[in-house]
């Protein structure tokens, strides 16, 4: 047996025990060969089996550590307590698990062809009812689904959300297994990410919690405070540019902000639904323009019937105020509540995929981008029509 086949089956070896008793086997090994395994071995069990080393070697295990990348399966990766070649036999594995010191933590056997590589899964009901003299080839799952250790959290939840598996193989380039990723830990992360967006939206970051310090949390949110109080000026400024408009038509001062709520309140609907599809990775297979189109329709929809109840209020309001332009201010307010609810709807989509099209978290203040559009857009409109059409 080659010296690199000897140190694979040590491999083997050690990814099948807990870590005080991966030490202890490892500890009979010269540096080189230790520092040879662990190197295959993922950081997680590296770190649980230097604590149970000798301290002479545990500078060996500190010398074959490697980074794993924030935020992917490298992070939340347990070791695989059981990998066993295809050619062992349905008696071997069950002996296997019942000789096994933690059986209870094993929910699939990864088998494995002669290159070490993962070609199939069995689960623990098939190989008790299989026959004791088939092999675990015969028996196993083929081409089972596994995650790599560098894919990023977001993309394993994705991959994960509709297969719904207790525990998901790890793998690496070449389809070694390097350990197992729990399924309630992708989901938790999953659940928690979904809970972060919410405040994410309005300059919240993910990481403030209700224990969190009052400074700590001070300086997340304010500088997102610093830059919607810059996009409300920008929003003032284009109502300061319709100022003679407004004040020939007081009333329309009394709906600047009926129509920038609703035209908010619409576009928050859009947003949601747009980064719940990232999330839960329903983005990938659907059109972005078949997503904008509906949500054109939808806020054509909404802003035309909510638009006809503005109108009447606006008309009811000019007629008791002494105008005697109440129809064509009515008109006014169901053009701009439809334009500007359809404007609403198509940043709701955009704001998002542009965050994440430049590199940053889709959820990430996403709500100052969309009320900052929205507020431009739908007193704008109104102001710009009031002018054309009253004036």
């Amino acid at each position: 047996m080659s010296e690199q086949d000897d140190i694979a089956g040590l491999v083997r070896a050690v990814r099948a025990r807990v870590p005080m008793d991966a030490a202890q086997l490892l500890a009979k090994e010269t540096p080189e060969r230790i520092r040879a395994v662990l190197a295959e071995l993922p950081q997680v069990f590296v770190d649980r089996i230097k604590a149970y080393l000798p301290p002479e070697l545990q500078l060996q295990a500190s010398a074959a550590l490697t980074e794993v990348i924030e935020n992917t399966v490298g992070e939340m990766m347990d070791p695989a307590l059981a990998v066993l070649p295809q050619t062992t036999t349905v008696e071997e594995a069950i002996a296997f698990l019942r000789n096994h010191e933690t059986p209870h933590q094993i929910t699939y056997l990864n088998v494995t062809d002669a290159e070490d590589k993962l070609i199939g899964l069995i689960v623990i009901r098939d190989l008790i009812l299989a026959e004791p003299h088939q092999t675990l080839k015969d028996v196993m799952l083929p081409e089972p689904f596994a995650l790599t250790t560098d894919m990023s959290l977001a993309d394993a939840v994705k991959a994960a959300i509709h297969r719904h598996y207790p525990v998901y193989p790890v793998v690496d380039a070449d389809r070694h297994v390097i350990g197992v990723v729990r399924g309630w830990r992708l989901f938790e992360r999953q659940a928690i990410e979904i809970s972060a967006q919410s405040g994410q939206m309005v300059g919240v970051d993910k990481e403030e919690r209700l224990y969190t310090g009052i400074w700590a949390a001070f300086k997340m949110r304010h500088p997102w405070l610093q830059f919607n109080l810059l996009t409300a000026f920008a929003a003032g400024f284009v109502v300061s540019l319709f100022e003679g408009t407004i004040t020939q038509i007081v009333i329309l001062a009394a709906f600047l902000p009926v129509l920038a709520g609703q035209c908010g309140n619409t576009g928050c609907q859009a947003l949601a639904i747009t980064l719940r599809g990232m999330t839960l990775g329903d983005m990938d297979g659907h059109p972005v323009r078949k997503l904008i189109g509906k949500e054109l329709i939808l806020g054509a929809m909404n802003g035309l019937l909510t638009g006809v109840v503005a109108a009447l209020a606006m008309f009811w309001s000019a007629s008791h105020g002494g105008s005697n332009q109440g129809l064509i201010l009515g008109f006014v307010i169901l053009l701009a509540m439809t334009g500007a609810c359809m404007a609403s709807g198509l940043f709701g989509v955009l704001v998002p995929l542009t965050l994440r099209r430049f590199g940053a978290d889709p959820a990430t203040a996403s709500s100052i981008f969309l009320t900052t559009g929205t507020d431009i857009t739908s007193m704008g409109l109104m102001l710009v029509l009031a002018t054309v059409l009253v004036l």
